[in-house]
């Protein structure tokens, strides 16, 4: 099989790629992130969200390589926490606004460094996290002054496929990504 090299990596510079090749934990926001930002509330007052698919399965493959993924978000939703739950997130931090905190709460018993953790988040409580950690994401429709400490800003928007083009990058970096999407392309028996 021939090398596999997503479209995007033709923005993904040198010093992009270092960073990348170093990650051990992904730590991502929610709101913003995970969804499109927008929160959805029925009449009688139940929230919904809406996630895609495309990043569940982009965490799966990450959790698959050996990169352990986390959730921090500023809000408390069942919904988000059956969703980490269904894809099998160890760590969903919920309520916490200060995420750099609570970031360094999970990283202080994994024994990281900076360097090996990748922080993906959209707004200002995501900032301190995101200068903290060796590789900073955002997003598009994020806020401006996040795009401009952020290593990298994806393409896709955030609830939109954001996620998995990180999740592809963090791969490919660490040359896992050609294994990761082989087995979709073996002929079968």
């Amino acid at each position: 099989m021939s090398r596999l090299t997503p479209p995007l990596a033709r923005d993904w510079n040198e010093s992009l790629k270092d960073k990348a090749s170093a990650i051990r934990l992904i730590a991502l926001d929610v709101d913003g992130i995970m969804s499109d930002g927008r929160l959805y509330f029925s009449a009688s007052g139940d929230e919904l969200k809406t996630f895609n698919i495309l990043d569940g399965l982009g965490l799966k493959q990450l959790m698959n390589a050996g990169i352990t993924v986390a959730v921090i978000t500023g809000r408390r939703s069942p919904l988000t926490e059956k969703r980490m739950n269904d894809l099998g997130i160890p760590h969903l931090m919920q309520g916490r606004e200060d995420k750099r905190e609570a970031l360094l709460e999970l990283t202080g018993t994994m024994d990281l460094t900076p360097a090996q953790i990748a922080y993906m988040g959209d707004d200002l409580p995501d900032l301190p996290a995101i200068r903290f950690a060796g590789l900073g994401i955002t997003v598009p429709n994020g806020y401006w002054l996040v795009r401009q400490h952020a290593d990298y800003c994806t393409h896709s928007r955030g609830g939109e496929g954001a996620v998995r083009e990180a999740c592809d990058l963090i791969l490919w970096a660490q040359d896992q990504l050609e294994n990761t999407l082989g087995r979709y392309l073996d002929e079968p028996s």
